[in-house]
């Protein structure tokens, strides 16, 4: 059963004492050496308990695992250390360049040529402008072009309600997301995984390709792994080198380039792969039951002892993940949801008493199909598995539908996938399977509408109709993310990422509220009803 332990305190103070200074050697690319396991002194058995601390005013703060939960004799490194390493690395590559070319060396490295307005023209000039960009802070004379890094303070935290009474409590927060100046990790000693598991969605591609070079450009991470065909390709498969270069242009492609699987998590075999491989970060994208595994990963990780960071970055194309404001690949699935719909609505206008049915994902929840309805506003139906519904009789759908052609002459129908299972279950006897993800296997609630339908202007003569049924399903999770969506997997790829750098594991990091926040597995892992979640839009869409 599980415990919850709450510690109370007083406010948050800031922390002065400044860390020890670490010089880091010149970068070098990891082996596949086993992860050094840490004594039995120093090893901690890992506790099945929220990590809760209590404030004032009625503040709780549901915090994420640290590496130092475990291993509380690990080292603390200033991030600026990391500059200094990356700043070793381009002096060398600037002195072999003036040495081969013959090419003079700037007369300053503290005032380099500014990215933004575009004055560079030597590459290797161009990699210091970067390099200036990510790190401003510990140059002297900084330039006032470029936009200041900064660090999050470690006592910030994002509320989970903004909506609060002004007698209640502050309620539950969540810690925030982004870089930090004591990070727990050298450069040269990552040795960083990727796997994309779970169904296909705009955007994974992107965010492989930002947790790549977020690592290599912020950090200077040398050592990155794909693991191919999601959980399976842990054990099953070999991994491939992951660099900028090779990353380069992927975000122009759908699905994604590792490969991605359902099911096969063999725990055991997954983290006996992490440790013989050497890998101390491991970044996992999938949806909620992706998340569950990652956490069995993690829990097994700290059983060992391990030095390795698990990170959740969550996937699901339904936007059916708890808590968080949104996942990413949903606003290019909306866009393309609606070209469905076009079609649809052109097809029943150009016809007599045409009907227009349009079948969009959402296996419990209808955020696709209720955001395209409101933003298309050609839908005069729209289907969710959070409002029931029943065909025949007084205020039935088929009523509806009837009473719609009769005034307008033609109707759509968009209707999420999960909508009116209990009715094809009753109606064909069909018993309940799953897939290998555990998730029930939907029927198709399109065609069996479309079929009621026709069925029921068969018994009416005079009143013939034209039905033409879309299903753009695989069309819409299979193409490129757009560029919203683009932005939104840099920023989620990036806090993952400095999450990991900290040494914070076993999270899941996504905006709360607006603001990008650490969020521990156990709470992303129920599904979200659209009707909870957004009240205001679901009923302009019901009614």
């Amino acid at each position: 059963m599980e415990t919850v332990t709450v510690v109370v305190a007083p406010a948050p103070v800031a922390v002065t004492q400044q860390p020890p200074q670490h010089k880091l050697a010149e970068l070098k690319p990891s082996s596949f050496a086993g992860v050094p396991k840490s004594s039995p002194a120093t090893k901690a058995k890992p506790a099945k308990t929220k990590k809760l601390a209590g404030g004032c005013g009625g503040y709780v703060l549901e915090d994420v695992p640290h590496l130092t939960d475990y291993l509380p004799e690990l080292k603390v490194i200033n991030s600026s250390d990391c500059l200094d390493n990356q700043m070793d690395r381009f002096a060398h590559v600037l002195d072999s360049s003036s040495s081969s070319s013959g090419a003079e060396l700037p007369e300053s490295p503290t005032r380099p040529p500014c990215l933004l307005c575009r004055q560079v023209s030597n590459p290797t000039e161009s990699l210091l402008c970067r390099l200036r960009f990510f790190f401003p802070w510990n140059w002297n004379k900084p330039n006032p072009t470029v936009c200041r890094q900064y660090f999050v303070n470690p006592d910030d935290t994002v509320a989970k309600k903004i909506v609060v009474h002004k007698s209640g409590a502050r309620g539950t927060h969540f810690r925030r997301a982004g870089p930090r100046q004591r990070v727990y990790f050298q450069p040269d000693e990552v040795t960083a995984a990727i796997v994309t598991c779970g169904g296909l969605c705009p955007g994974l591609n992107t965010v492989i390709r930002e947790l790549v070079c977020g690592l290599h450009d912020m950090y200077g991470v040398a050592t990155v792994y794909g693991i191919e065909g999601g959980y399976k390709g842990f054990y099953a498969r070999n991994t491939v080198e992951l660099t900028p270069r090779s990353v380069n242009d992927i975000h122009k492609r759908g699905g994604t380039v590792l490969g991605t699987s359902r099911g096969g998590q063999d725990t055991a075999k997954i983290v006996d792969s992490i440790q013989d491989r050497g890998v101390n970060q491991v970044y996992i994208i999938g949806g909620d039951g992706t998340q569950k595994g990652a956490a069995s990963i993690h829990e097994e990780v700290q059983r060992r002892g391990l030095k390795c960071a698990v990170v959740g970055v969550p996937k699901t194309i339904d936007n059916d993940i708890a808590v968080i404001d949104k996942s990413f690949g949903f606003d290019t699935a909306v866009e393309e949801a609606q070209r469905a719909i076009n079609a649809a609505h052109v097809e029943a206008e150009s016809a007599e008493n045409g009907v227009g049915v349009v079948k969009l994902m959402g296996r419990n929840s209808g955020f696709i199909a209720m955001y395209a309805t409101l933003a298309s506003r050609d839908v005069d139906c729209c289907l969710i598995p959070e409002s029931p519904f029943y065909l025949d009789g007084r205020g039935g759908l088929l009523e509806f539908v009837e009473k719609r052609l009769r005034d307008n002459g033609h109707m759509v129908i968009v209707v999420a996938e999960g909508a009116g299972q209990d009715l094809i279950a009753k109606s064909m006897n069909f018993a309940d399977t799953h897939d290998a993800s555990g998730n029930k296997v939907l029927l198709d609630v399109g065609l069996w509408l479309s079929h009621k339908i026709k069925e029921h202007f068969k018994k009416k003569p005079s009143f013939p109709i034209t039905l033409k049924y879309i299903d753009p399903t695989y069309m819409i999770r299979a193409v490129p993310s757009n560029a919203s969506d683009n932005v939104y997997c840099t920023l989620l790829a990036h806090s993952a990422l400095h999450g990991a750098m900290a040494g914070y594991t076993g999270f899941t990091v996504a905006p709360v509220n607006g603001r990008h926040a650490y969020i521990p597995f156990y709470v992303c892992t129920g599904p979200l009803s659209l009707s909870f979640s957004n009240p205001s839009k679901f009923l302009l869409c019901v009614k």
